[in-house]
């Protein structure tokens, strides 16, 4: 029985999203592969700044990679992208898994990291443009959900080779190896979904993207009445963008795209201000402070994934009822007092001092939960779908 053009087009969009799957499992990893004490010796045992430098090295190669993503997609298509970025990831996660000094560890985030920076842009851009308006928010939201996924995936990872081959150099290489996984598919199979429409009504090849919007939408039917309309109000969307002569000069003069533009930024840059990636890196260090070892920091946050699944979840179910702005702003609100008392429990009740006690220790462990849970459910799923 062949899937109803809905579920197809979820399908569709679930699989790009392998893409934030492997941002999410990069970003999870690396918290127990920083403290595995045959990585710390192959590196030469790093002091904090330079531990702090492997880990954001990801981030900077990301930042480097979002610009050349989009000019190559909107030259030779999404798809062709999307395979392009998965190939550096490949690359990168392969000089990770066998890197024999500090330098080719940072070589290989780096790498790993311009393909996440790609493909992180292109996955929602790609689910946009196949999506339903009635279901676009539902379908961008998918970048967090499977970016939680990931996280998930290398939480428990992590900590099962933190207990089964502690001390060896297969505590720190197979996580960093399986991450290549997900990549493997994304590469080889993305040309067998449909074109994004948009980028081929864009290219002036209208006939094709009559085709891919009848496969998404009605079972490749080219004369469904709903299909026609999209393909022309496409048509008309491509037409004005035109028009306005659409250059990367046009951001330095057109008010109207200096706002969007520094929207999105905006709420890109907030996300990664809330210091979810400084919980996701350096937890163990963190959760010392609070007399928490590093495996059961790494216990602690596989549970801590799982809920932010949940968060991701319901905001997938609920986003196109409960709109964007009123969710977005709750969840900022519920975070920022989680990371208030937070910061407080630390300060007051440090295991080193005095006033330790494990009620505190537990509150601080629950406050991060809780941010998790605001954060996975409203900031960062919605930074995505609101741009």
């Amino acid at each position: 029985m062949p899937l109803s053009p809905k579920m197809y087009t979820f399908g569709c969009g679930c699989f790009a999203a392998l893409g934030s799957f492997l941002f999410g499992y990069d970003l999870g990893v690396i918290a127990g592969v920083l403290v595995a004490p045959d990585f710390l010796a192959t590196t030469g045992n790093p002091d904090a700044n330079y531990t702090g430098f492997i880990a954001s090295s990801m981030l900077l190669g990301a930042f480097a990679g979002t610009i050349p993503a989009a000019l190559l997609a909107d030259r030779f298509s999404r798809r062709f992208a999307i395979f392009i970025s998965s190939l550096i990831f490949i690359f990168g996660g392969a000089l990770q898994t066998g890197a024999r000094n500090r330098e080719m560890m940072l070589a290989g985030r780096f790498f790993a990291g311009y393909g996440i920076g790609s493909l992180g842009m292109l996955a929602p851009l790609y689910q946009s443009e196949i999506a339903a308006p009635s279901r676009r928010g539902a379908l961008t939201t998918l970048v967090q959900l499977f970016l939680g996924l990931g996280a998930l995936v290398a939480s428990f990872v992590v900590y099962g080779c933190n207990v089964n081959l502690e001390g060896t150099e297969a505590e720190w290489r197979v996580p960093l190896a399986l991450q290549m996984v997900p990549a493997i598919p994304l590469a080889t199979m993305i040309f067998m979904l449909p074109e994004s429409p948009r980028w081929l009504a864009a290219a002036g090849r209208r006939e094709e993207a009559l085709k891919s919007l009848a496969r998404l939408h009605a079972r490749g039917d080219t004369s469904d009445t709903f299909v026609l309309a999209e393909l022309a109000e496409i048509e008309q969307a491509v037409t004005d963008q035109k028009q306005k002569e659409a250059k990367w000069s046009r951001f330095l003069t057109d008010r109207q795209a200096q706002r969007k533009v520094f929207l999105g930024i905006s709420l890109q840059f907030s996300v990664q201000m809330t210091g979810v990636s400084a919980l996701q890196y350096f937890s163990p260090a963190i959760f010392a402070t609070m007399g928490f070892t590093a495996r059961k920091t790494l216990l602690l946050q596989s549970f801590n994934s799982i809920v932010a699944i949940c968060g991701e979840v319901a905001c997938v179910l609920f986003i196109d009822k409960l709109g964007r702005r009123r969710p977005l702003i709750g969840a900022n609100i519920i975070a920022g007092i989680c990371f208030v008392i937070a910061t407080i429990l630390q300060a007051q009740f440090p295991n080193s001092g005095p006033n330790f006690s494990q009620s505190a220790a537990i509150a601080f462990v629950f406050c991060t939960w809780l941010f998790n849970l605001a954060f996975s459910a409203g900031i960062g799923p919605l930074s995505w779908a609101v741009p």
